[in-house]
């Protein structure tokens, strides 16, 4: 049997998700929903970019089907962030208000990895700082993996790759996530998780930590 989480939870949670392609998160994140759902109570999954207006645009640009440059896309995955929290719809912070926890497969750190060095990390902070102040994670689970475990995943569960996915810009993406970490690991409450464990193995590490 997995660990339970008992219904003691006062007010709804954020909870993010975040690593490299082929983590494991967007399968972990799911399964962290349905156990909340079973356990807890109301709870919405989500990520970014979305797939709404904005995040459309983006998908378009990671399938190669539009061409934007580094900066306009830093520029539209905070747009489409700030919607993805303040829309009186779909927006995560409603959401919360309304006692419903919130799950998302990434956030503004994800922004810390991807967009780095082509915009400075001094700059997407403070460009990001409006959505910490609006929307903090209760924790971020970091799940972990080396640029080999994420290739070999990819290449045994993706037809094609997005902008992202190549070699080159995955071992850039990984180091610049552990500079967010040692930047931001004071203010945020970051949990890092071995994510080359099996699958369930994975998740009980997560549950613990909660």
């Amino acid at each position: 049997m997995g660990l339970l989480i008992k219904s003691t939870v006062s007010k709804a949670k954020f909870i993010v998700f975040e690593g490299i392609d082929g983590s494991g998160k967007t399968t972990l994140s799911k399964m962290l929903q349905e156990h909340f759902e079973k356990n807890i109570g109301p709870t919405h999954w989500t990520c970014e970019p979305t797939h709404n207006n904005i995040g459309k645009i983006i998908r378009s640009v990671l399938t190669h089907d539009m061409v934007m440059g580094e900066q306009a896309i830093a520029a539209l995955y905070l747009a489409d962030r700030l919607d993805h929290i303040h829309h009186d719809d779909y927006g995560m912070k409603h959401k919360i208000e309304q006692g419903i926890h919130v799950i998302s497969d990434r956030y503004y750190m994800s922004s810390y990895a991807y967009h780095v060095p082509h915009v400075s990390l001094e700059w997407v902070i403070n460009a990001n700082s409006i959505c910490a102040d609006a929307l903090k994670p209760d924790i971020i689970f970091y799940i972990d993996i080396d640029v080999e475990t994420s290739m070999n995943r990819l290449a045994s569960s993706r037809e094609s790759q997005d902008l992202f996915e190549t070699e080159e810009r995955i071992t850039l993406v990984h180091q610049n996530y552990w500079n967010a970490i040692k930047r931001i690991r004071a203010s945020e409450n970051v949990e890092i998780i071995d994510g080359r464990a099996p699958l369930d193995e994975v998740f009980q590490t997560i549950l613990s930590k909660l």
